[in-house]
């Protein structure tokens, strides 16, 4: 019988759909997540019947014929970017994009990381590193004796020092954005790749046409809803409950056809 292996496929997909749910749900503090959402596509059809197939030589066809289908398969993870909340922290090196962009991070292999988690510190040589350790790039240093540090919406960032009455700019922040931000490929620890499917990065200051602006002393929160991801487990839950009853009706049928008088 079809139905035992067009439901199993059924199980696996929403198996795969509740494991996205519970990432985003696991990762509702964590701060610049952006939450998924699991997409599903029909199997193959078996052509019992095609439509349009000829049914006399009069030139009548088969209207609708019959297609059997396979099953479900999961068709992708797609990656929702849209903006999460402003949390106030009150730390000067927290920062959170409002608007589109992504930082720049250097890792220790050379190669360049994105990263919308703005929870910034600094080294002991007082460079803006990631909770990492991973310098923010363009490397930002803020020199020692700094008595406070100011970061614009357009990422320049300048330093009091102590006996100085006038502000000194150190630095400017910029920000990277891509065609398509959900083919970016993650990391883990908040980081993104450059990808095929990505593009390559496009690099300006913020509040430039395309990108967004620097807010000092805030972090962007995730933009889970916990309300709807909990909507969407439950719905995950019926459906494999369902496939799972088709699957055992299947049995039965099964067992009643291949039982002796």
């Amino acid at each position: 019988m079809r139905s035992l292996s067009i439901a199993s496929t059924g199980m696996l997909a929403q198996q795969t759909n509740v494991d996205v749910i519970s990432n985003n749900i696991a990762n509702m503090n964590t701060s610049g997540f952006k939450r998924q959402r699991a997409e599903f596509q029909d199997l193959l059809y078996q052509q019992v019947s095609r439509p349009g197939a000829s049914t006399s030589s009069d030139g009548t066809k088969v209207p609708s014929g019959i297609q059997i289908g396979a099953g479900v398969k999961t068709g992708g993870v797609y990656r929702i970017t849209e903006q999460g909340s402003l949390t106030n922290t009150g730390n000067p090196y927290d920062m959170a994009i409002d608007g589109q962009g992504y930082f720049q991070v250097a890792l220790p292999t050379g190669e360049t990381a994105y990263t919308r988690a703005g929870s910034f510190q600094l080294s002991d040589q007082g460079e803006l590193v990631t909770t990492d350790g991973y310098r923010v790039q363009p490397d930002i240093t803020i020199p020692q004796g700094a008595v406070s540090v100011s970061v614009s919406k357009t990422g320049e960032v300048q330093v009091k020092l102590d006996g100085q009455a006038t502000m000194q700019t150190v630095g400017q922040l910029e920000l990277a954005t891509f065609i398509n931000e959900a083919g970016l490929e993650a990391m883990g620890d908040s980081l993104f790749m450059e990808s095929g499917a990505s593009g390559q990065p496009i690099v300006s200051t913020p509040g430039q046409p395309g990108f967004g602006t620097l807010s000092q002393g805030f972090i962007e929160a995730s933009n889970v809803n916990p309300v709807s991801e909990i909507t969407a487990l439950i719905t995950a839950q019926r459906a494999y409950e369902m496939n799972s009853r088709v699957l055992k009706t299947a049995d039965e049928m099964l067992q009643t056809s291949t039982q002796t008088v």
